[in-house]
């Protein structure tokens, strides 16, 4: 299935490990150039030479998005870098799990307000475009009630936030969509490391999947693509769950 994104241009944040690799690497294979950032040096320049050979554009930066002004000025120089932007992707989040008063704040300033920073800066460009889309990285745990905490409820504000853009951008054609994923196992990420440090908790939460494994950075990446892609472009104001059935709420 051809998405349409051939020339294109997409942007990513946190997309050198995990979800956000996979959703690079996606965005590339099927022909976009891709702007993304991640904190490591070393970790954005491996990775922007592995995209670069699959014969399309990047371009990487090292930031922490927790800092505006950085992040601001990455997305203006994408833009500048590959001549616009047609879709972008707020993937980047703190997984502050816990109710102390830092894991609040952290959560909100790295999981929301990088969002809406995000945004904000891309959305002069995103008018421009004639299939322009937004899509927000939340979590089954944004939807149904866990222990998690201030992760939990930060991500379900990145639903509504993504269903209120869909609603006000409708008019200047901006497609605007969340994407929930459940637990996602890959090397260096929370899953694998809880495999060895807390055994129990992960056999634990193995055991609530359905279908009795945890799902791939490749599976949420390649739903991510596809809904911020020109072929999805009647979708918008979704949250779209990537879990397994994970998640026992039902979504009318």
């Amino acid at each position: 299935m051809d998405l349409q994104l051939r020339g294109r241009r997409a942007l990513v944040t946190g997309g050198t490990k995990g979800i956000g690799r996979a959703i690079v690497e996606c965005f590339a294979d099927e022909g976009a150039d891709v702007a993304f950032c991640a904190r490591t040096e070393s970790d954005v320049m491996a990775t922007a030479k592995s995209i670069e050979e699959k014969g399309v554009r990047t371009f990487a930066r090292a930031l922490d998005v927790a800092d505006g002004s950085a992040l601001q000025a990455w997305v203006a120089d994408a833009a500048d870098a590959l001549g616009g932007l047609d879709a972008v992707v707020a993937n980047v989040s703190a997984i502050s799990a816990g109710l102390a008063e830092e894991n609040w704040k952290t959560s909100f300033d790295v999981d929301v307000m990088h969002s809406v920073r995000l945004v904000d800066a891309a959305m002069p460009h995103l008018e421009r475009s004639d299939a322009a889309s937004i899509t927000l990285i939340s979590s089954v745990s944004g939807r149904d009630i866990d222990f998690t905490g201030a992760y939990g409820v930060m991500k379900g504000a990145l639903i509504h936030y993504a269903h209120s853009l869909a609603y006000n951008l409708a008019p200047k054609g901006i497609r605007a969509n969340a994407v929930s994923p459940g637990n996602t196992y890959f090397e260096g990420g929370f899953w694998a490391q809880a495999e060895q440090s807390m055994p129990e908790l992960f056999q634990m939460m193995m055991g609530l999947n359905p279908t009795g494994r945890f799902g791939t950075p490749e599976e949420v990446g390649a739903a991510v693509v596809f809904l911020a892609s020109p072929l999805a472009s009647r979708i918008t104001g979704t949250n779209l769950l990537v879990d397994g059935a994970l998640g026992k709420g039902v979504q009318f």
